[in-house]
């Protein structure tokens, strides 16, 4: 049984000049007719789906819709087009830096952070001292958060997000937090909670990441879906193919994977 199932799902960005105008101009131009507006398909007719345990690697250039996707999948946005179905609880890693206030120190940004991914005060109160001794902040537990430096502040992010045991997680980016030892440790915490049985979507531009971690994979490029499929190995080779430009993107073999577009 699926816990997660994206069915033909479209997700459109509306731009005109609405972004540059005044209300007057706006109906000034509506009235004439020379009101523009533009559409932008981050992602078309993607679909997918994951059973409990599995974890999915997204993998695809800068501006492939992986992150778009995540925030539908999240529920952060609605599809325009298409279905997303989903069972249990849901964790989203995702932009670790936002939701804190850089005036306020870090003991207060954790519980705000906490309040603003919908943890309970008690749940916070009984976390704390977990979530900072994880991200290793004891010393800087009364530091203004914008004083910390950029790895502070993700490795504080990521050890409070990371805290609950969700049915489905998403991850972007997040195992790249931190310094060296900072990575062996969230990485460790991820394979905790995918053994746990949680159902896991992870981008990453890491091939090596996707292959050590995931049995099933998705390539995207310029918002269409390339492929979907649990041969992991093989199409993130001929993704690196791709990459290297040994081929182009209708050059892929079509036979790698159980699904592909």
């Amino acid at each position: 049984m699926s816990i997660l199932e994206v069915k033909d799902v479209s997700i459109r960005y509306i731009t005109g000049d609405f972004k540059d105008i005044g209300l007057k101009d706006f109906v000034v131009k509506k009235l004439s007719g020379k009101y523009k507006v533009k559409e932008f398909w981050a992602d078309r007719h993607v679909s997918f789906s994951l059973k409990k345990g599995d974890m999915l690697g997204i993998i695809g250039t800068n501006g492939a819709g992986k992150s778009t996707l995540l925030k539908a999948v999240s529920g952060i946005m609605i599809p325009t087009e298409g279905s997303i179905h989903r069972e249990g609880n849901i964790a989203a890693l995702l932009e670790l830096a936002s939701g804190f206030d850089p005036e306020l120190n870090v003991r207060e940004n954790t519980f705000l952070r906490g309040a603003l991914l919908g943890y309970t005060r008690q749940f916070m109160n009984d976390m704390y001292h977990d979530i900072i001794d994880f991200a290793d902040l004891w010393d800087f537990e009364e530091r203004p958060f914008k004083q910390l430096s950029s790895g502070m502040k993700s490795r504080l992010a990521f050890s409070i997000a990371s805290m609950v045991n969700p049915e489905i997680l998403i991850l972007d980016e997040v195992l790249s937090v931190g310094d060296g030892a900072f990575k062996v440790k969230s990485e460790s915490k991820m394979r905790e909670i995918i053994q746990g049985g949680a159902t896991t979507i992870f981008v990453s531009h890491s091939l090596e990441q996707v292959q050590q971690l995931c049995n099933k994979i998705l390539w995207l490029h310029k918002g269409e879906q390339v492929f979907f499929g649990d041969d992991v190995d093989a199409i993130c080779s001929q993704y690196q193919d791709f990459l290297d430009k040994k081929i182009g993107i209708h050059d892929v073999n079509p036979n790698i994977c159980l699904t592909n577009r």
